[in-house]
């Protein structure tokens, strides 16, 4: 029967990999096509794998907690309904079994290459709290690691685990501080100083423990953390970020959603919040200034066709996630709420889908609702810029009129975009939020909705 070969689909432009947190299905199982097979996540999404054909599953080539690249074989299905084999002709299947070896010879060799590799390393067993996958105790077993030893091995995956790639990088440390045989010395007369004796190399998740007093709490990052924290660092290493920082009055759309937010809800059905009014803004700062609405692919710049605009939103552990507004200049505001709540709502249910967190092409993030006045946010990769919404405040202000300057009470925020300077001037990127903040203060307060 023919095989179907199920790959980790591409889950996002900046996405080069992704965690298996669960099998849905076991070898033997059988598989519908849209079925899912396998649970992953990154650091923007959980999301289910599906069959792309009907079929059985056969093979799976990765445990939970394995770190896989996009485009590589996770499992395998043969497809349902396919001809045998035998049936295609006798003669070819006659031919084929002569050219393969005796089952009882095949099974010698096997037996003696298993003798073998247990003569330079003795199996390793999941003992007390340590449990080790197939995958791990093949790979001990392979590079020659004793129950020992790999007990010293700090784990990364799930209550401790030792994942793939924690033995991968431990087998990258293993033995390099280990000495050279020495040499006898050149010179009889000369006093032998005794090397201290080397310790084995220990891994480099262990060392957070050093430091933690008494009645101190450990608490482990969670997979997305860690995803997070690693995309935070890179992007840093990445971009040279610089900030611009403009402040702006929203009087006039604080007065004009108070007086239109009641009509909006009862006629459209949706709740109308400041986002949907910034977002707006921002696409049409965008459309202004294209040379904002980027990426960067080496030493060349990708001047994006569609303006998607990636909103962070914040889930229940805490972590953040970035829904994706595609096509936002060609919104109007109702449509903007609409996507807005949609998309705020489900991010927090975890109910995303793959595609709605992909493809952004500049991200606004509200630093605001947490009560902070604004925010140097990190650029979220490959995109060029983000800004950051500050608190909304009452505040005295100088009000110009043709009568003469008077102190007045007026409604404040402070608009905070970080840029990619590499690609960005200062003059770009301050004129573009120099423009969001101009449409926000031209706000009409007799503007229908």
């Amino acid at each position: 029967m023919s095989r179907f070969e199920l790959k980790l689909p591409q889950m996002g432009e900046s996405v080069a990999e992704a965690t298996l947190t669960s099998w849905l299905k076991e070898v033997g199982d059988t598989v519908e096509a849209d079925e899912a097979v396998f649970e992953i996540a990154t650091d923007k999404v959980d999301s289910e794998v599906p069959s792309e054909v009907d079929g059985i599953l056969v093979e799976k080539r990765f445990e939970v907690d394995d770190v896989i690249q996009v485009g590589q074989v996770v499992a395998v299905i043969e497809r349902s309904g396919s001809a045998p084999a035998k049936a295609v002709g006798e003669e070819p299947a006659v031919a084929a079994a002569e050219k393969q070896p005796e089952p009882r010879a095949v099974a010698e060799v096997a037996r003696q290459v298993e003798q073998a590799r247990e003569a330079v390393a003795p199996p390793v067993v999941s003992s007390g709290d340590r449990f080790y996958s197939p995958l791990v105790r093949n790979m001990a077993r392979e590079e020659g690691i004793g129950q020992e030893e790999l007990d010293r091995i700090a784990g990364t995956g799930k209550d401790g685990r030792v994942t793939k790639n924690d033995m991968l990088a431990y087998l990258e440390t293993r033995g390099k501080g280990t000495p050279a045989p020495a040499e006898a010395p050149a010179a009889p007369e000369a006093p032998a100083v005794q090397a201290p004796k080397a310790e084995p190399p220990r891994p480099a998740a262990a060392k957070p423990e050093v430091g933690i007093g008494e009645g101190d709490e450990i608490i482990p990052m969670t997979r997305m953390g860690k995803l997070i924290a690693k995309h935070m660092v890179e992007s840093v290493a990445t971009s040279a970020h610089v900030q611009s920082f403009v402040e702006v009055d929203v009087t006039n759309i604080v007065a004009w959603r108070e007086k239109v937010k009641a009509d909006f809800e009862k006629r459209e059905g949706e709740k109308l919040t400041f986002t949907p009014i910034f977002m707006e803004a921002v696409a049409k700062a965008l459309k202004k200034f294209p040379m904002i609405n980027i990426s960067v692919d080496g030493d060349r710049v990708i001047k994006r066709k569609h303006i998607n605009l990636g909103m962070a939103a914040a889930l229940p552990d805490g972590n953040l996630i970035v829904p994706v507004i595609k096509n936002a200049d060609q919104l109007n505001l109702v449509g903007m709420a609409r996507a807005v709540n949609d998309l705020a709502d489900r991010a927090r249910r975890g109910a995303l889908r793959p595609e709605e967190v992909m493809d952004g092409t500049y991200t606004v993030t509200n630093v605001g609702s947490f009560g902070s006045v604004f925010g140097t946010p990190i650029i979220n990769q490959p995109q060029v810029g983000i800004l950051a919404l500050g608190a909304i405040r009452k505040m005295p202000a100088v009000i110009e009129t043709p009568a003469g300057d008077f102190i007045g009470i007026r409604s404040k925020m402070f608009l905070s975009h970080s840029y990619d300077h590499r690609v960005v001037n200062g003059a770009l990127g301050g004129m573009f939020v120099k423009a969001v903040a101009d449409y926000l203060e031209g706000w009409d307060s007799n503007r229908d909705f």
